[in-house]
């Protein structure tokens, strides 16, 4: 179990600070809304030689240690790049949103997209949003990445709305059935879980961007700058964290 500490914002209350208790994390992949878009870039993968997701949405489980909020996170070479994602994360106020990143690794990426997702910390921010405060205008919130080198050099990296993704419900929805799935085919009982809400102590990332490029290959000193803004309400989550490249030794 990690235990995060979040200051949450709620509409028309003080904001209050408390400990999130999260025991399970969950990456959702191939998240996007549009079917055929996605399994478009499936073919393009498998000409390449890239296995396809067992699943559209897929559900990547990683340890929940991962999870960090940190200003410096530790990687093995400089062949890693953040994701900006909405996070939601059960608490004792009911489900949460803030800001993450899927930090990965791509050499691990390109032979396993989940030991690509568990290498690699999870960067979170230490500000959050009510769930049920944004739900009615989820598609509207935007999210943003920038990566900044060692020098101060900033590159605009991911932006857009969040509309292009599954709303949390439909993940939620998805994760249940994927769970109960995989607990028959291990001949286990599946667990009980609600379809229609995030279970609980659970912290889920909901799907990336695309990136405006190349891919990013932080080096020691860079950064990945991120931000979820509300138009509607007219305020905005923000983390920055860094990176320290650790040396690759054969």
């Amino acid at each position: 179990m990690t235990t995060l500490s979040l200051t949450v914002f709620p509409l028309n209350d003080a904001a209050t600070t408390l400990p999130v208790e999260i025991d399970t994390l969950v990456i959702a992949g191939w998240a996007g809304r549009d079917a055929q878009a996605i399994q478009a870039h499936i073919d393009e993968l498998a000409a390449l030689g890239v296995a396809p997701p067992t699943s559209t949405p897929c559900f990547y489980r990683v340890a929940a240690s991962q999870l960090t909020q940190a200003e410096t996170v530790e990687v093995l070479g400089t062949h890693t790049s953040g994701e900006v994602e909405c996070v939601l994360l059960d608490s004792p106020l009911g489900t949460l949103v803030t800001i993450g990143s899927d930090h990965t690794d791509r050499k691990a990426e390109a032979y396993s997209v989940a030991v690509s997702k568990q290498v690699c910390a999870k960067p979170l921010a230490r500000e959050a949003w009510r769930y049920a405060d944004v739900a009615a205008h989820w598609d509207q919130l935007q999210m943003r990445a920038t990566v900044v080198d060692a020098n101060g050099k900033a590159r605009p990296y991911q932006r857009g709305a969040v509309d292009g993704l599954l709303p949390p419900p439909a993940l939620w929805s998805g994760y249940a059935q994927a769970e109960g799935a995989q607990a028959m085919n291990d001949g286990h009982e599946a667990h009980k879980t609600h379809e229609g809400a995030l279970p609980a102590r659970c912290a889920m990332f909901s799907g990336t961007l695309a990136v405006h490029g190349e891919l990013a290959a932080m080096a020691s000193g860079d950064a990945f700058e991120m931000e979820l803004h509300d138009p509607v309400l007219n305020r905005s989550l923000r983390q920055r964290y860094s990176v320290r490249a650790l040396p690759v030794v054969a």
